[in-house]
């Protein structure tokens, strides 16, 4: 890959991993090898049955084993396993194995205290022009957007979890 540019996908609308999927199904179909690594997620999404199926995207979860981090209070194992998966984020983009790497979840890790922003600025110290870096999650930090080559923000209008008290649905929403 020539000119790899850093992308954001915030926002407190729902669709930031959704876009960054996409991004990676249509770069996997390019040819481009991608590699997904998701923090604060501790359990198989119904849309990594799919990811496993492409030969050139590669996902990873940086959980404990103790459940999504969203349903339960943070221990310090978390922390080290957030520092860990931001290790893996710089080892994927210099290893020259991968075109595309997508560090899902990132702004909220740092949002719920797992992850430092001095933690995010080491990840993009060491993006090389030769890969593409995104970052998902709501909350991204200011000045992380400050560096970013492209920031999209999701809005929430309306969602039918407030409006309507539905839970996440299996196949739509995760």
């Amino acid at each position: 890959m020539k000119n790899g540019q850093f992308q954001i996908y915030t926002g407190n609308g729902k669709g930031k991993t959704t876009a960054a999927l996409g991004l990676a199904i249509r770069a996997a179909g390019a040819g481009f090898k991608v590699y997904i690594g998701q923090f604060i997620k501790d359990m198989e999404y119904n849309e990594l049955k799919v990811l496993k199926n492409i030969p050139n995207i590669e996902v990873e979860l940086y959980g404990t084993g103790n459940g999504c981090l969203i349903n339960r209070d943070k221990e310090n194992k978390d922390m080290e396993y957030a520092v860990k998966g931001a290790d893996k984020i710089i080892d994927a983009m210099n290893s020259g194995k991968y075109d595309v790497v997508i560090a899902d979840e990132i702004n909220i890790a740092y949002l719920i205290k797992v992850l430092s922003v001095e933690e995010m600025h080491r990840i993009i110290n060491n993006h090389p022009n030769n890969c593409e870096l995104i970052f998902t999650g709501m909350g991204a930090p200011y000045e992380i957007i400050k560096r970013a080559d492209l920031v999209t923000e999701m809005r929430e209008v309306k969602h039918y979890y407030k409006d309507k008290g539905l839970i996440s649905r299996s196949g739509i929403d995760h």
